[in-house]
């Protein structure tokens, strides 16, 4: 279950966008809200920080921080919900990562801007890196939402039995949402398979599992991700979901440039779960 959300914060609009989504997941399943800041300090401050008298800018950044942390923690959205707040001096990536696993933390959230699409999220950032290194399920919000309320919750996939322990963990979502999950298979022309064979191993993917509200699709796209994009659209997806291998990131999803469609679709929220 969902009892420990980890929300890193640079104090951005994005990052408060995807904190005050943390809210509403916290709401719903009685979590606890982790608020974490990292100072990238550079190495020759660091240095100072161990040191019997910290320089003054190091103190006043972390002053600062302080500051920021207990202004947001006063914020309406988060009346009445458990909020810890952690200041941390280390790489952004590696400090998530490391708080994540010392508090064993159950999803992340990060906030990502949207102007360069998902490529910014997907290729060679913090939350790439967070993606392709975190135990813990990574929730990507591009954009303020009102009401985090994912009815139609997508699930694209090849249904191997690897990834059954992750897809386990995407249920626990869906159970806490009342959600209908889209179970979809992209078939692009270099991975072909035909529709009884799809379909068979669908089929006895999910009998491992207790699903009732839940639907089986076929899409057909020149490529997987413009699959994804283009099946969640015309379902009207709140939420795509993925699993992918922790040494890769998404990078075996989104290899060479990133097409259009792709970028355009970035707003939809996005949580990848690792194999």
């Amino acid at each position: 279950m969902m009892k420990k959300i980890l929300v890193p914060t640079d104090f951005s609009i994005q990052a408060e966008n995807a904190l005050k989504v943390a809210a509403q997941i916290a709401r719903n399943n009685n979590s606890e809200i982790h608020l974490l800041h990292i100072l990238e300090i550079p190495s020759q401050m660091n240095d100072a920080i161990t040191g019997a008298t910290p320089i003054p800018e190091v103190v006043f950044f972390i002053q600062k921080a302080k500051e920021t942390m207990r202004f947001i923690k006063e914020k309406s959205f988060l009346k009445d919900l458990t909020v810890i707040d952690s200041i941390k001096i280390e790489k952004a990536s590696q400090a998530i990562i490391s708080y994540s696993k010392e508090n064993n933390i159950d999803l992340i959230l990060m906030g990502s801007n949207g102007t360069s699409g998902i490529e910014e999220i997907i290729l060679g950032s913090n939350t790439e890196k967070v993606v392709r290194l975190s135990n813990a399920p990574v929730l990507i919000i591009k954009e303020e939402i009102t009401e985090f309320n994912p009815k139609n919750i997508v699930f694209a996939s090849d249904f191997s039995e690897e990834i059954k322990k992750s897809f386990g963990k995407l249920l626990d979502l869906v159970y806490a949402f009342n959600a209908h999950l889209h179970l979809v298979t992209i078939c692009t022309p270099n991975s072909f398979k035909t529709t009884a064979l799809t379909k068979k191993i669908v089929q006895e993917f999910i009998s491992n599992f207790d699903i009732k509200n839940y639907s089986t699709h076929i899409y057909n796209d020149t490529n997987v991700e413009k699959g994804i994009i283009n099946f969640s659209n015309h379902i009207n997806a709140d939420l795509i979901s993925l699993c992918t291998h922790g040494r890769t990131g998404l990078s075996h999803f989104f290899t060479g440039s990133i097409s259009e469609d792709l970028a355009n679709h970035a707003s939809k929220p996005l949580i990848v779960y690792k194999i």
